[in-house]
C-alpha cells in the first residue's frame, strides 16, 4: 500500500500539472467556442422556425440537418474525421489546441440544441402580450425572450460543459493529452491503480462543483 501510495506522489509531482494545464486549454477553447456559435445557432433554429419572428423554413432545415448530421457521429469518430481540418486550422494533429477543434464542433451543436429548447419552453402568452403592447422584434428577443429562457439556457451551458469534461478525458486517449490521457497512460497501460483513483475523484469533484455552480445561477435567475 506505501509503495503504490509513493508511487502515485512521485507520478503526480511529475505529471499533474501538465495535464491540469492541457485539460484546461482544451475546455477554455472549446468552451469560449461552443457558447459563442451554440448560441447563435440555438437561436437561429428557433426564430426560424417561429413565425412570430423569422419564418425561414428552408433555412432552419438546413442548419438543423447539418447539426442533427454532426450530433449522429460519435466523438471519438468525429475526432479522427476532423483530422484534416484540425491539421489545417492549428498545422498539428496532437495536443490540446488540436483536440479543442473536435471538441469545439460537438458542444457548438450540442448547446445549439439544449437553446433551442429553452426558447420554446418560453410561455407564449408571454410574447404574445409583449406583441399586443406593440413592442418590436428586436425588443421582444432581447427583453422577453431571453430573460424568460436565460435560466433554463444557463443550465443548458452547464450540462454542455459537464459533458465537455467528459469528451475532454476522451480526447486525452487519441492524443489532446489533459487529465483523462494521465489516467489512460498510467492508471490503465501502467497499472497504477493510484493514479486511476486520483483522476476519478478529482473529476467527480469538478463535475459536482460545475454542477451546483451552474444551479445555483439559473435558481437565482428564475422568477
Amino acid at each position: 500500500m506505501e509503495e503504490i501510495l509513493n508511487s502515485t506522489i512521485t507520478i503526480l509531482q511529475n505529471e499533474l500539472w501538465k495535464a491540469v494545464y492541457e485539460t484546461a486549454i482544451m475546455l477554455g477553447i472549446s468552451f469560449v467556442f461552443s457558447l459563442v456559435f451554440g448560441s447563435i445557432l440555438g437561436f437561429l433554429l428557433y426564430l426560424t422556425s417561429n413565425k412570430t419572428f423569422f419564418d425561414k423554413p428552408i433555412l432552419n432545415k438546413v442548419v438543423a440537418g447539418v447539426i442533427n448530421f454532426i450530433r449522429s457521429i460519435p466523438f471519438i469518430i468525429l475526432v479522427v474525421f476532423t483530422l484534416p481540418f484540425t491539421f489545417l486550422l492549428v498545422g498539428t494533429k496532437i495536443g490540446p489546441v488540436a483536440a479543442s477543434v473536435p471538441l469545439s464542433i460537438t458542444a457548438t451543436v450540442f448547446l445549439a440544441r439544449l437553446i433551442e429548447i429553452s426558447l420554446r419552453e418560453v410561455d407564449k402568452g408571454v410574447i404574445e402580450a409583449a406583441l399586443a403592447t406593440g413592442a418590436n422584434t428586436s425588443l421582444i428577443i432581447r427583453k422577453v425572450l431571453l430573460v424568460e429562457a436565460f435560466p433554463g439556457i444557463v443550465r443548458g451551458i452547464t450540462v454542455t460543459f459537464i459533458s465537455l469534461i467528459g469528451f475532454s478525458a476522451m480526447a486525452g486517449m487519441v492524443g489532446g493529452g489533459g487529465i483523462g490521457n494521465l489516467a489512460v497512460q498510467y492508471g490503465y497501460y501502467r497499472y497504477e491503480t493510484g493514479i486511476m483513483i486520483f483522476t476519478i475523484i478529482v473529476l467527480v469533484i469538478f463535475v459536482q462543483f460545475a454542477q451546483y455552480l451552474g444551479d445555483k445561477i439559473a435558481k437565482k435567475l428564475s422568477h
